[in-house]
This record gives C-alpha cells, sequence and structure tokens, in this order.
C-alpha cells in the first residue's frame, strides 16, 4: 500500500477531485493549510497591493494499493497542473498496514467497500 500526499492549488481541489473519482479513488482526506514557498501571492486592499509570503494550498491525503499508485499521481498530475509555479508537490510513501476498525480486518482489502 502507498500514502499519495499532494500539495495543490485550492482553485484547482474540484478538478483533481473530479480525475479522482474517475479512476477509482474514491476515498480521501483533504485539508486547508499555509505554507511558504516560492511564489509570491499579492493582494490589493482599496487600491494598495499588499505582498505576503503566505500560500493558500489544499493537502490531500490518499491511501491506495500499489496497483492504484501509477494512476492516482498521473490523475493529480494531469488534474492539478496549471504549468506555472505553485502548482504543488507529491510526495509517496510506503504504508506497512492497514485495519477496517468496525471488521477488525487488516491488508489491502480494508481499502475496498
Amino acid at each position: 500500500m502507498k500514502k499519495i500526499e499532494a500539495i495543490i492549488r485550492k482553485s484547482k481541489f474540484s478538478e483533481v477531485k473530479e480525475a479522482l473519482h474517475s479512476v477509482g479513488v474514491n476515498f480521501f482526506s483533504y485539508w486547508d493549510v499555509t505554507g511558504l514557498g516560492n511564489e509570491k501571492e499579492c493582494h490589493i486592499y482599496r487600491g494598495i497591493a499588499y505582498s505576503t509570503s503566505d500560500i493558500q494550498r489544499r493537502y490531500l491525503s490518499i491511501v491506495v494499493n500499489d496497483d492504484f499508485e501509477e494512476v492516482t499521481i498521473n490523475a493529480i498530475l494531469e488534474a492539478a497542473s496549471t504549468g506555472e509555479v505553485g502548482d504543488g508537490k507529491i510526495f509517496v510513501s510506503d504504508i506497512n498496514e492497514a485495519y477496517r476498525i468496525r471488521t477488525a480486518e487488516r491488508g489491502g482489502q480494508t481499502l475496498k467497500n
């Protein structure tokens, strides 16, 4: 099993969600996060531009069986990309074990309905 963590633009979240659903990834968690990066945002308030280094993003956490790793990553890459600085990052790590609390099942079958 793999854990795929993605940090994406908030404006691309709907597209990424649809892309994940279309490849069969029907469950994931997400959070609104703030970070620092190479992209700089500028806010205008009453005609005055204020520069800030805090960047609003959405953080996705997805656990998939090994055979869904590549499909999941490709779906995120295609849906989240704008070609500009600040599109985000994807991180992949191994998951040693998973348990379904309701039935005490363990392993990859816990990721299926």
